[in-house]
């Protein structure tokens, strides 16, 4: 059948307005071929090098990129790209409630604290020992996106977007090289005006000796706007530095705990739990002194160690979660630092944590509300003690409580800690806001 030269003649101009519809959206809107960070598998060698993860997770210290050597002119390109989408933005109804996006590159095992016990964020593959893992949520007016795994090495950010967060880990040497890679590695970014806008999330020294990362803050002349530090730097100020609490051990694996009425109201069978590390000369050997010459080792579960053992298998995280759930106090002796993971996953059980209320030698801010002014400030409902002599007489009382008075009051340590982790999705969201998007 003979198609009419009108009809044909329609048809062409009808392909060719279609195809250019196409390539014109894959050009400036896709962002399947422009990279976020990048995902790479690391090739197979005799021997890694580099050290060990947070968590254990060997990591190799060269990552292999493929884009690094093209980094100057995809970055001209990519700007490019960027003022189109912008332009194509501001076209956008006014009237929409306007929204912002943020990437959060987790590149320390606190990023995991971060994103799913404060700002409660799905991440997919649920695998917790998977090369990449990534998840997306929205927290007041941002949009979060969150990337964490041993696949992610450096890349860049979206179109849409040009806020980022770098979760980072400073705890010793070994870590500081490898952050100090990736702040260099965003700075490049922020020098050819990929990314405006930098929040740093950093697991801190525990004598909060973190000098090496002062050089890269704004107020010092760097591109860092906020820094959020665990730890009682004395750094904070509530404007660029405010403090981020150390959190859950999500490094051992262990899990976000969503209260129950199992955990609420069961009968706990031991008064209190002590399953760690004792050092020699500390006060955790007074500790277990006290505990074993007053008679009170029947009314606890505890077990001492010698060594500090970084790896958490499946039946020690089993044992040590049965622990706080069976315990209705967890002692929470000081360590390097007063702030311990302990104390966290103690609330998550709503095992009251009896905390050990002194200063650690180093440089941290001391204080009327130091240490741990951040869970102070909070209005923690812990048990603070100074020395622990102190302890026979705690437990004493324990057991003159009703079944009635513990349910209440596991309720609401349950209730606060829920609070708090609220709380502080609140504050980061907000400081981000008012930082990164001048708004309120």
């Amino acid at each position: 059948m003979k198609i009419p030269k009108r009809k044909l003649f329609l048809l062409l101009i009808f392909a060719y307005v279609a195809f250019s519809l196409y390539a014109a959206y894959n050009v400036f809107f896709s962002t399947k071929v422009l990279s976020r960070v990048h995902r790479v598998v690391k090739k197979e060698t005799g021997a890694q090098s580099g050290g060990v993860r947070d968590g254990g997770a060997p990591y190799v210290a060269d990552e292999w990129n493929p884009w690094e050597d093209e980094q100057v002119d995809y970055n001209s390109a990519l700007n490019k790209k960027r003022e189109a989408f912008k332009q194509y933005l501001g076209k956008i109804d006014k009237n929409k409630p306007k929204r912002y996006k943020v990437q959060i590159w987790g590149k320390a095992a606190i990023g995991l604290y971060l994103w799913e016990h404060v700002l409660e964020g799905p991440l997919n593959p649920t695998d917790k020992v998977a090369q990449w893992r990534e998840g997306e949520l929205q927290s007041g007016k941002i949009d979060f996106s969150f990337y964490t795994g041993p696949a992610v090495v450096q890349g860049h950010v979206p179109l849409d977007m040009n806020s980022l967060v770098l979760v980072l880990n400073g705890r010793e040497k070994q870590k500081v090289t490898y952050s100090t890679r990736w702040l260099e590695h965003v700075q490049t970014l922020v020098q050819s005006n990929t990314v405006s806008h930098v929040a740093v999330v950093l697991l801190g020294n525990e004598h909060c000796n973190n000098n090496w990362i002062s050089p890269h803050l704004k107020r010092n002349g760097g591109f860092v706007d906020l820094l959020f530090v665990v730890y009682d730097s004395p750094w904070v100020n509530d404007k660029d530095v405010f403090q981020w609490p150390l959190g859950v051990a999500t490094y051992r694996q262990f899990p976000m705990i969503r209260p129950n009425a199992q955990l609420i109201t069961s009968n706990r069978p031991y008064l209190c739990n002590f399953l760690g590390t004792v050092y020699k000369n500390s006060s955790r050997e007074t500790l277990m002194h006290i505990l074993t010459q007053s008679g009170l080792e029947k009314d606890c579960i505890t077990t001492a160690r010698e060594k500090w053992l970084p790896q958490e298998t499946a039946d020690s995280l089993r044992r040590y979660q049965t622990a706080l759930a069976q315990s209705e106090l967890t002692l929470c002796p000081v360590g390097i630092n007063t702030e311990s993971y302990r104390i966290y996953e103690a609330c998550s059980y709503g095992s009251v944590p009896v905390v050990e209320d002194v200063m650690t030698p180093g440089s941290c801010a001391a204080g009327p509300s130091s240490p741990l002014r951040l869970l102070k400030a909070a209005g923690a409902p812990f048990i603070f003690i100074s020395d622990w002599k102190e302890l026979p007489a705690i437990l004493q009382r324990e057991r003159g409580m009703t079944q009635e008075q513990r349910v209440d009051r596991r309720r609401r340590l349950l209730e606060w800690y829920s609070s708090f982790r609220q709380q502080m999705k609140e504050r980061f969201t907000e400081v981000i806001e008012e930082t990164f998007f001048k708004t309120g």
